[in-house]
């Protein structure tokens, strides 16, 4: 009979040493959008939400030596994410209301402008 010792303080600080680094990506995800990456604030928040999934996965689901788990997650992942980046890939390549959008519209008539410009009726 094989019997396996289980060292519980090393354990115990492993546990901790992944709740600080949770909570200091927390704090880095409040932070972020005023110090860096500015100007790509949504794949930053993004990057940094997978890696506390991955670190509340593996760790606190106690799915860190499980392989096979691992293994299709990727693949889980990879299928995911490649049916993403097809589909926004057709959406943006079709993107019917680009004239009447706020967000792909150049300069939007604001305020004083909006008072003189013309009416179109």
């Amino acid at each position: 009979m094989d019997t396996k010792t289980i060292d519980y303080q090393k354990e115990r600080k492993a546990y901790y040493s992944v709740l600080i680094g949770l909570l200091l990506l927390t704090a880095v995800t409040f932070v972020q959008p005023h110090l860096f990456m500015t100007h790509s604030t949504f794949v930053a928040q993004m990057a940094i939400a997978v890696v506390k999934a991955w670190l509340i996965i593996m760790y606190y689901m106690h799915l860190k030596g499980d392989k096979l788990i691992g293994t299709m997650g990727l693949f889980s992942l990879i299928i995911v994410g490649t049916f993403f980046v097809i589909v926004i890939g057709f959406d943006v390549a079709n993107f019917q209301f680009g004239d009447e959008s706020y967000i792909t519209t150049p300069n939007p008539i604001t305020g004083a402008e909006h008072a003189a410009a013309p009416a179109h009726h």
